[in-house]
């Protein structure tokens, strides 16, 4: 198996694998760009979330699906937590985050000037691939010191032990994968 195969929906993608170590991988599914798959995804996903007030989301992968996502839900507005401060932003609060698809840690920065869309605002976090939950939990972290509660929270995939959550609203499961002596992916159980 070169690349792993998804169906979501009908839509059919083929997903190239990447390597977190010499013994496991994911496949790598990029939505940022796939305009037919967000406007699929994305009413599947607001039929399921309702009730929430605002998005939030992480740049930057995320933020086309927010957009759709808030569009089909009837919200004016969502709320994306950056990975660098912008000159822009009046007094950003931040958090540190690792997550699987990046090496080191990094930081998540909520502008202060979104602070007053959060406060006291039902929140639906909102991510393309939820697989750790630590992208999860730091915009969570960014709501809390903002106001917000975080009502629930959504993607379009659930990796591996993710799927396995009972608090996470999502369309479909994606595998991880163990890379075998020949150097195959085999899907994870």
């Amino acid at each position: 198996m070169e690349k792993y195969c998804l169906e979501i929906a009908g839509l059919k993608r083929e997903l190239p694998f990447v390597k977190i170590n010499d013994e496991l991988a994911y496949a790598s599914f990029v939505v940022i760009s796939d305009k037919q798959l967000i406007e699929t995804a994305a009413p599947l996903l607001a039929e399921k979330i309702r009730d929430c007030d605002i998005i939030v989301t992480a740049e930057a992968k995320g933020i086309a699906l927010a957009y759709e996502v808030c569009r089909q839900l009837g919200l004016d507005r969502f709320v994306v937590a950056r990975k660098s401060v912008k000159s822009y932003m009046k007094d950003p609060i931040s958090v540190s985050v690792r997550s699987i698809t990046t090496f080191t840690e990094q930081k998540l920065y909520l502008d202060g000037n979104d602070i007053p869309y959060l406060n006291d605002r039902k929140v639906c976090l909102l991510d393309d691939v939820v697989s750790t939950g630590e992208s999860l939990k730091a915009l969570e972290e960014l709501v809390s010191k903002a106001g917000g509660t975080v009502i629930a929270q959504a993607a379009i995939l659930a990796e591996g032990e993710a799927a396995d959550r009972e608090d996470l609203i999502f369309l479909q499961k994606l595998p991880l994968f163990h890379i075998n002596e020949e150097g195959g992916y085999e899907e994870i159980a």
